[in-house]
C-alpha cells in the first residue's frame, strides 16, 4: 500500500496545496509514513477527507473551465463509515461553491466498495445541475456494486470510461476526451 502513489507527473499544471481555492490549500507534504489503511502506511501525498480508508488527490481543478479531476485511493465504504459524505463535505462542497460542476473520479487505486444511502450522491448530482459527475477507470467489480446500488441514476461510469492512456494526456486533453465522452452519453 505503501508503493501506491498519486499520479504526479501533472503537478507542472496544478499543486492542490498552492491553490487558494482547494481545501487543501497551504498543507505540507513530509517524507515520513503517518497515515494508515487497515493497519497498512500509505504515501504521504495522498489527502485526508476525514474517512479511515478513503483517501483522495485533487490533479486538477480548472475553474474557468468548471472541472475538477480527483484520484481517489484506498476503500469507499459507505456502510461503516458513509466515505461519500467526507468526499463531498470535505472536497465536493468546497469546490462546487468555487464554480467546479463537472467531476472526474479516477479510481484505478480504489480496492474495495461498499454502498450504502444514496442520499450524499443524490444530492452531489443536483449540486452539480448543468455539469455530470464522471467515474474513470474503476474496477469492474467495484463497478458492479455501484450498480448493484444504483448510482449509475448520479455517476457516469464504465464502458468508453475505461481509459489505459489517460496518463500520457495533459490535465485539459483528458478533460475534453471526457467531456465529449459525456456529452455523447447525454445526448
Amino acid at each position: 500500500m505503501h508503493e501506491i502513489e498519486p499520479f504526479y507527473n501533472w503537478q507542472r499544471y496544478y499543486l492542490s496545496e498552492d491553490d487558494e481555492n482547494s481545501p487543501f490549500y497551504g498543507r505540507t507534504y513530509g517524507i515520513e509514513y503517518e497515515d494508515t489503511i487497515y493497519g497498512y502506511y500509505i504515501d504521504p501525498k495522498w489527502d485526508s477527507i476525514g474517512s479511515e480508508t478513503l483517501y483522495c488527490k485533487i490533479l486538477m481543478a480548472d475553474y474557468e473551465h468548471h472541472y475538477a479531476i480527483i484520484e481517489v485511493f484506498g476503500e469507499w465504504n459507505d456502510t461503516l463509515h458513509n466515505d461519500v459524505m467526507f468526499l463531498k463535505r470535505t472536497v465536493v462542497d468546497h469546490l462546487t461553491k468555487k464554480g467546479i460542476n463537472q467531476y472526474i473520479l479516477i479510481g484505478e487505486n480504489l480496492l474495495q466498495f461498499h454502498g450504502g444511502d444514496e442520499d450524499y450522491y443524490e444530492e452531489w448530482f443536483e449540486d452539480v445541475e448543468d455539469g455530470w459527475i464522471a467515474a474513470v477507470n474503476f474496477r469492474d467489480f467495484i463497478l458492479d456494486e455501484f450498480r448493484r446500488y444504483h448510482l449509475d441514476s448520479y455517476i457516469n461510469f464504465g464502458g468508453t470510461l475505461q481509459i489505459g492512456n489517460w496518463r500520457t494526456l495533459k490535465p485539459h486533453q483528458f478533460y475534453d476526451l471526457i467531456k465529449g465522452l459525456i456529452m455523447r452519453r447525454l445526448a
